[in-house]
């Protein structure tokens, strides 16, 4: 099977196609952004396929990063990756950035625990515990720095994604850490994605609200009948 693998969760916009029989990615695009995912992402898919050499038909499922991450982005990536599997008649298949950076610290720290831990601001944490099996045994949730220091301590966790070193700072002590980075290599999406194969429809993983909220002066008051 040839998968398709999209990510849009953080300033990345990023494809890639991968042949899930040989194990190996055929091709990809990778744009860091910032913003506008919406206005580059058909084209980042484009040069995807066409450096792959594969068309549209040839794909058997749609890969996507559901977050957490950016709210703006997650909408791209996640809207994008469901209408094409459903144009195409084929699976849509979501994995999240925490698992994915998990996965990549424990391809280099194997059979150990690894924290997955994504700086969320306001002191808060984006993260999920993986134990020595890659098995999730903890979130994805949001919880405290000092929530998060303690998760790592008591299982002496490998730490990976944005709050690795804040963590690392907290808690006074050195930990080993794979990718402190908001997203994954996009090649994990899409490796993760088909070892996981057809579940429920992929939607974006909001831990919380998004921080933008409409002003006070553009409220409608509310009319009394």
């Amino acid at each position: 099977m040839r998968l398709l693998a999209i990510d849009c969760a953080a300033s990345l916009c990023a494809a890639c196609v991968y042949d899930a029989a040989a194990k190996r990615e055929l091709g990809r695009q990778v744009l860091d952004l910032g913003k506008g995912h919406a206005e580059h992402l058909m084209a980042v898919i484009a040069e995807a396929l066409k450096a792959s050499a594969i068309q549209y038909g040839d794909l058997g499922a749609i890969a996507v990063s559901v977050g957490p991450g950016s709210f703006t982005g997650l909408r791209v990536g996640v809207s994008t990756a469901r209408g094409l599997a459903l144009a195409l008649k084929i699976p849509a298949i979501g994995v999240t950035t925490l698992e994915a950076l998990a996965a990549e610290a424990a391809a280099a720290f194997p059979d150990r625990p690894v924290l997955a831990a994504l700086d969320a601001g306001r002191e808060e944490i984006h993260a999920a515990l993986y134990d020595e099996m890659s098995s999730l045994t903890y979130g994805p949730a949001v919880i405290t720095l000092n929530d998060a220091v303690a998760m790592a301590t008591e299982n002496s966790s490998v730490l990976a994604g944005t709050a690795a070193r804040q963590i690392a700072i907290s808690a006074g002590r050195a930990f080993e850490t794979g990718p402190e980075t908001a997203t994954a290599d996009i090649v994990t999406y899409a490796r993760l994605a088909a070892a996981k194969g057809e579940g429920e429809r992929p939607k974006p993983l909001y831990l919380r609200g998004a921080d933008a909220k409409p002003q006070a002066g553009f409220m409608l008051s509310r009319l009394r009948s």
